[in-house]
Formats: C-alpha cells, structure tokens, sequence
C-alpha cells in the first residue's frame, strides 16, 4: 500500500508538472490575443479598402430614392480599390450603367471634399442637352420615372469657371451625373462630367435609416450622436420600411 501510495504521489505531481510546462504564461497568452486581433483589423480594413464600406445621406439631393439620414452599405467590387490609411486608390475594372447609381470623388475642390453620390445619365460619347424640363441623350428624351420636379438648367453665372455647360458631348473615360432631386442637387449641369478615375462604388442596400437633419450626418458628432439617441428613445424616429432596400 505504500508502495501504491507514493506511486500515486508521483504521478499526481508529473501531471501538475506537465500541467504547468503546457499551459502558457501571461506574456505569451498577451502576445497571442494581440496577434489575432491585428489580423482581425487586417482582414477589416482589406474588406473595406477593396470590397464595400458604410456611407450615410446627409443631403436631399437624391430625394426621393434616398432620404438624409439612410445608411448605405456601398459595394467598391469592380469599381475600385483603396489603400488603407491613405487616399490612394485605383480604378478597376468595372465601369457603371445608364441610370445607376454611383459613388464618388467629385471632381471639383481638393481631396477633402465628401464624396458624392448621384445617377449616371450621360455615357461616354453621348451628346446630353436639357430643355423642356427633361433630359435628352442622342437627341432622344430619357424617360425617367425616379425624379423630384422638373429637369432645369442652372444660369450661366452658377457655373464652375472651366465649364461651359450644356449642350455636351460626354468626353471618353468621363461621365455625366445628376441628382434626383433635381431642384436641390448640385450635379453634372453646375461642373461637368465625372472621370472613370473618380468613382468608387455604387450602393448595395439601405441598412439604417434615422429621420434626422443633414447637420447630424455632415460630420457633426454631437449631432450624430444626438441622432442615434432619439431613435433608440423614440423608434418611430426610425424608418424601418426602408431597411434592407436594395438597388
């Protein structure tokens, strides 16, 4: 029974030894989660530099198809790529639609300007011109069954200096924008076309949508969070028919 006894003894304490070689220490278990998560931020940031990213409304220019305050999950697959921490970006190889809608830089100010979104109606090679309240291409008139009033041009005086407005011919690699709302959308008839260069996604589907102000969605963070506040008090704030439309 001794002999039993001190061979038990000894074997408890090779498995505490064994238990203890096996299990990491502190500075290892530290090392190890601060691993997973830089490739969890890695994988994040791969995401949202080359796949699709978060944009919210904070304008009524594209009234009544998107509202100030819809959130939007914008898709970049096909359109373009960004580096992420800096503004480099590069176009790929996908290039948009008549009528669809798409994200971009604008072509006008420095690259602090916020991007734009807004509907493709001229394409490369196109002659766009605008009278009687609509838009015509090809000497055709575009039917268009998505706009807020009608389609004017603005005065000559409303013009950006290096444009000349309309009538135009879309140059190549370039392409002609407007807004929905097209009494309240500053577009393609104020500075011209996009470049190809330019845009950088197109958006998928409407995620969120708070009734809320332009001012809580134009980089104002009390206003924002001001927002977001009154929609979880108030639910009705909320436009939940619009979740998960998509385009």
């Amino acid at each position: 029974m001794k002999a039993e006894t001190r061979n038990t003894g000894a074997k408890q304490n090779t498995e505490g030894t064994a238990s203890q070689q096996t299990e990491p220490s502190l500075g290892v278990r530290i090392r190890r989660e601060i691993l997973a998560w830089f490739w969890i931020g890695l994988a994040f940031m791969l995401v949202n530099g080359t796949l699709g990213q978060a944009r919210v409304i904070p304008s009524g220019s594209m009234e009544n198809t998107l509202l100030v305050g819809d959130h939007l999950i914008m898709s970049r697959a096909g359109y373009d790529a960004g580096v992420p921490f800096t503004n480099w970006h590069f176009s790929l190889w996908r290039n948009p639609k008549r009528q669809e809608i798409i994200i971009f830089k604008p072509p006008y100010g420095g690259p602090e300007q916020a991007d734009l979104i807004k509907r493709v109606i001229g394409l490369p090679g196109d002659h766009v011109d605008i009278h009687d309240g609509s838009v015509w291409i090809n000497g055709r008139r575009l039917q268009e069954n998505y706009t807020t009033g009608p389609t004017e041009l603005p005065y000559p005086s409303e013009l950006l200096p290096a444009f000349r407005g309309l009538p135009l011919t879309v140059p190549q690699d370039q392409y002609f924008v407007l807004g929905d709302n097209r009494g309240n959308s500053y577009d393609s008839r104020f500075w011209g076309c996009v470049p190809r260069s330019s845009i950088i996604g197109t958006p998928v589907a409407i995620y969120m949508s708070v009734d809320a102000n332009g001012e809580a969605w134009n980089g104002d963070l009390a206003n924002r969070f001001l927002a977001y506040s009154r929609a979880l008090l108030h639910p009705r704030k909320i436009r939940w028919k619009r979740l998960f439309e998509t385009f």
